[in-house]
């Protein structure tokens, strides 16, 4: 991981990174849902890896589009006088 990238390539990786976590967090959603039949523990689990990729993808998404979730409800309100 020594290769020097410019800003247009580093946008580009963390675009693919933040395709990739909402592809997965798909997946794993869909999976909490199929498995909430099978297995309790399955379900929680893959219900768990859901919610930790669509955190990653937001923050990803927040790197690339700045304010894309200032009308988020679960976000944390702005600090003041930071």
């Amino acid at each position: 991981m020594s290769d020097v990238v410019d800003s247009d390539e580093l946008l580009r990786r963390i675009q693919r990174a933040r395709d990739w976590a909402e592809r997965e967090e798909r997946h794993w959603k869909a999976r909490s849902g199929t498995s909430a039949h099978e297995d309790d523990d399955g379900a929680r689990g893959a219900e768990v890896l859901s919610f930790a990729y669509e955190a990653v993808r937001k923050a990803l998404e927040e790197i690339v589009r700045p304010g894309t979730h200032d009308d988020d409800p679960a976000a944390p309100p702005p600090r003041q006088g930071a």
